[in-house]
């Protein structure tokens, strides 16, 4: 798999610096490309189904490091821009203050939670502190305890919180998995420093830590930028974890582990992921829509990731499933016979 086109994410920066230089209507440019250009380029476009061989599975440090590029650059990049905003958020007002909190949001929910993701599950050190920074901002930390130690153990059962079940409505979905990976991510920390024998006000409490660098960062947005930059930063944060937890709606709707005994479930299969082999939206997405390959193996790096026939797959990629979900009528005609049938074949 080559590298240069997973740097077409990068794409989304000019539009969104037009956005914020100009305003007005180029605050709609970055939502033209995720929800326009990248779902026709998917249709014209073959799907891919290539797939890494064993040579591939090899390690190699230059090429690894190569293809953490788009990966880590995106960092410096998305704090610039958040700066950016912020300082030219201050002199606007209504329609055109929003378009740009929620352009921003769509930047650092979108792609940045997306690359967050991707490096949360790395073993490195400074990988999973580049993905705490992005987490961070956009408000969303605990993400980093809940998905990688909650999700991954609980994917697919009525212990995951990010589970979507089958007749669901994104807006039934939305303040439960809200509520219950804090609660999740709260009781998988206290387990962890009990265990560990640490203190609760120690700062290796990744929530006290996350609280503080939290409460550091809304401090420095309230003097740099004072009330009005807070506020633009809490919309762009909803906005990125609205974005984040609608994928999560996506990637498993109705798709549930049969329970062995009480408590006990089979393993993760592919079956119990939604996949797409669109091609722009998986270069978009660093391969996030191989979706069983990720559960299967959680630290492969995206550009390892294998699609797989037993995997269900989406209609669409993940750009236009994300829309269809806001519509449940639509999204339930189009989603619930897939699961139906998927549940009569297994």
């Amino acid at each position: 798999m080559k590298l240069a086109p997973f740097f077409i994410v990068y794409a989304t920066a000019p539009a969104l610096f037009a956005g914020i230089y100009f305003g007005g209507w180029a605050n709609i440019l970055p939502a033209l490309v995720a929800f326009l250009l990248v779902p026709v380029a998917d249709a014209m476009t073959e799907h891919n189904l290539w797939n890494p061989g064993e040579e591939h599975e090899k390690k190699n440090p230059v090429r690894d490091f190569t293809f953490g590029l788009p990966l880590y650059l995106w960092v410096p990049l998305q704090i610039f821009v958040l700066v950016w905003a912020m300082s030219e958020a201050g002199g606007r007002q209504g329609l055109n203050w929003l378009g740009l909190a929620l352009s921003v949001g769509l930047f650092t929910g979108g792609i940045g939670i997306t690359i967050a993701h991707e490096l949360m599950h790395r073993k490195p050190w400074h990988e999973r502190g580049l993905a705490e920074v992005l987490m961070l901002s956009v408000t969303y930390p605990h993400f980093c305890i809940e998905h990688v130690f909650g999700h991954h153990k609980h994917v697919a059962t009525p212990l995951d919180a990010a589970t979507s079940r089958l007749g669901e409505s994104l807006y039934a979905f939305l303040p439960r998995v809200l509520v219950d990976s804090l609660t999740s991510a709260v009781e998988l920390e206290k387990k962890r420093i009990a265990r560990a024998g640490i203190s609760v006000f120690s700062l290796k409490n990744r929530l006290l830590r996350y609280t503080l660098l939290t409460a550091v960062i809304y401090g420095g947005v309230m003097f740099f930028f004072g009330p009005k930059g807070v506020l633009f930063f809490v919309v762009q944060s909803a906005v990125a974890i609205l974005l984040l937890e609608t994928i999560n709606y996506v990637e498993h709707y109705g798709l549930m582990r049969k329970e062995k005994s009480p408590g006990k479930y089979e393993r993760v299969q592919p079956h119990h992921s939604w996949n797409a082999n669109h091609r722009v939206s998986n270069y978009w997405l660093f391969n996030l829509q191989r979706h069983a390959d990720h559960h299967a193996w959680a630290s492969r790096p995206y550009h390892l990731l294998r699609t797989t026939e037993e995997g269900p797959q989406l209609p669409y990629g993940y750009p236009t499933m994300l829309l269809m979900a806001f519509l449940p009528p639509v999204w339930r005609k189009v989603m619930d016979p897939l699961v139906l049938r998927l549940i009569e074949e297994k």
